[in-house]
This record gives structure tokens, C-alpha cells and sequence, in this order.
């Protein structure tokens, strides 16, 4: 081979091994944990006691409940159960608009209610509503890296056993109905913390024992508009695997660059030195045979 064609393809042979020096680490993505939402339009949690508390059946109601990671939405607008009324159908919740919604995915986690003109009935105050509300809204939203947020909102007025009241923004509204009952009202609850969150519009704890008959007496809580939600886990970053051998690795010299070299690196360096001190010797050698051959030709 010509010593211009040997040098030349030792300094592209030294070349190539440099370029097989491993680059840095790449960051490699795990995927993630999707968050999680909850949204409810009503729940009540009763005691119904008929008879003197002679018979007591629990009524227990849920409207519209959701739950997310994947995507859900209900808009059922009333509630009704059996058994607790003479045995008849009774209804425990109408209103024009109830809507529940919660979603999640591995950035955002949301939950949503929504009640519009509606109206809450429980057993012996057929007649008399326990609650009216123009529209109660709830909202709880959980974002990677981002603080969770919770909010209410109660638009419009509210009347509580027949009668129109002003709730407080914090603290417990008391509604004492002579010959009815007592109601406790808690408005706009709300909590996070550094991965959930929760709201809820109105939250009632009821007594009632209609003309105190003992007839039908109903305790427990009740709850309207509540979102719920949790924030997703952000992706593990974790080293890919270092390219060249699969041998166990050795520790690395302490005079390396932490540029992520492996055990191998000294050696490609040294072999790349070699091949170009080999290319820079055959230049220079090509280059003393055509200054003799030059000298020969002039003598």
C-alpha cells in the first residue's frame, strides 16, 4: 500500500475509535403514576328512626359518584329509595342539574360537581324540604409540580327547613326550626396538602324530629358537591445502559472527567493515540523518501 494511502487510513482508523468513546448518560423515562379525582353530587350518611326508634333503618345515598383515572361523568338528577317511608318510593334528591365529573392522567388530576336548583327531602318532611340551593359548585385540581387547589362556590340563596338563610364563609351556620328540627351547616370546606386536595360545597349535620312525635326522626350528615383529587407521580429518571461491554464494570480511575466514560475508555484513548502516532510516523517517513528521491534526481 502506497505511504500516503497507509497514513491516510490510520488516521480514519484513529478517528473511528474516538468516536466510539461513549457520550454522556441519556435520561431515560419511566412513565409515571396517574393521579387520581373523585367528584360525588350527594352523599348522605342518616339514621332514620320510626316508632320511637322502635324500627331504625340507615339511609344511605349516593348520587353521581365518580372515580378517575380514567375519564367519568354522571348527570343523573334525582335520587330514590325504598323502605324508609311506609315502604313507599321515597325521593331524597331532585334538582335540574347534577353533574359529576373526574379525570386524571399522569400530569393533571381533576374532579368536578355541579347542582343547580335542587332540593333535599328526608323521611317524616315530605312536605317541608331539609334544603333548597340555587347552585353549589365544587372543584379540586392536582397538576405535577404545581400546588393541589381546592374551591366552593355557593350561588344564589339557601333555605333550610323552610326557611331562607345567610350562611357564614367560615365557621357553622345553626338553623333551629321549632317543632322540625336543628340543622348545622357548614359551607365551603375545603383542605390540601402537598399532593391532595378536597372540597366541598355544604356539608349539614341534621337532627330532625318533626313536632318531636317520635314518629320518624332522622340523624346523620349529609354532603353536596364534593371533588376529591390526587396528584400524579412524576416520572423516575433513571441512567440508561452504558454502551460497549456488558462485563461487569469496574471503578472508574479517579483522574477520569465524570463525562460518562466506562472502564473501557483508557484503552480506546491509548489504541486512538497509537494509530494517529503511527500516521503522523508515515507521513513523515513519505515525505524524507520524496526529499531523497528529490536529491537523486538533481544530482
Amino acid at each position: 500500500m502506497p505511504t500516503r494511502r497507509l497514513a491516510a487510513a490510520t488516521a480514519a482508523a484513529a478517528v473511528s475509535v474516538l468516536g466510539l468513546l461513549p457520550a454522556a448518560t441519556a435520561q431515560a423515562d419511566t412513565g409515571g403514576i396517574t393521579g387520581k379525582a373523585g367528584a360525588v353530587v350527594l352523599r348522605t350518611d342518616l339514621d332514620v328512626s320510626l316508632l320511637n326508634k322502635t324500627v331504625t333503618a340507615p339511609l344511605s345515598v349516593v348520587l353521581n359518584d365518580v372515580r378517575a383515572p380514567a375519564t367519568a361523568s354522571k348527570t343523573a338528577l334525582s335520587a330514590t329509595v325504598d323502605g324508609v317511608d311506609g315502604g313507599r318510593p321515597f325521593s331524597v334528591l331532585r334538582a335540574d342539574v347534577a353533574t359529576a365529573r373526574a379525570a386524571a392522567d399522569k400530569q393533571r388530576a381533576e374532579g368536578y360537581s355541579n347542582l343547580v336548583n335542587a332540593q333535599v327531602h328526608v323521611p317524616g318532611l315530605a312536605a317541608v324540604p331539609l334544603i333548597t340551593v340555587e347552585q353549589v359548585t365544587s372543584k379540586a385540581v392536582c397538576a405535577v409540580g404545581k400546588r393541589p387547589t381546592a374551591h366552593s362556590n355557593l350561588l344564589g340563596s339557601v333555605s333550610v327547613l323552610g326557611q331562607k338563610v345567610t350562611l357564614r364563609t367560615s365557621g357553622t351556620t345553626t338553623v333551629d326550626v321549632p317543632s322540625l328540627g336543628q340543622v348545622r351547616l357548614d359551607l365551603s370546606r375545603t383542605a390540601t396538602t402537598s399532593r391532595t386536595a378536597a372540597a366541598t360545597a355544604l356539608n349539614l349535620r341534621v337532627s330532625v324530629n318533626p313536632l318531636k312525635l317520635n314518629v320518624s326522626e332522622v340523624e346523620g350528615q349529609v354532603t353536596l358537591a364534593r371533588a376529591t383529587c390526587e396528584s400524579p407521580v412524576a416520572a423516575a429518571v433513571e441512567p440508561s445502559p452504558s454502551v460497549g461491554s456488558q462485563t461487569k464494570p469496574q471503578p472508574k480511575p479517579e483522574h477520569l472527567a465524570e463525562t460518562g466514560g466506562s472502564s473501557a475508555t483508557p484503552y480506546l484513548v491509548a489504541g486512538g493515540a497509537l494509530l494517529l502516532a503511527v500516521g503522523g510516523g508515515a507521513v513523515v517517513l513519505a515525505r524524507r523518501r520524496r526529499a531523497a528521491a528529490t536529491d537523486t534526481d538533481a544530482s
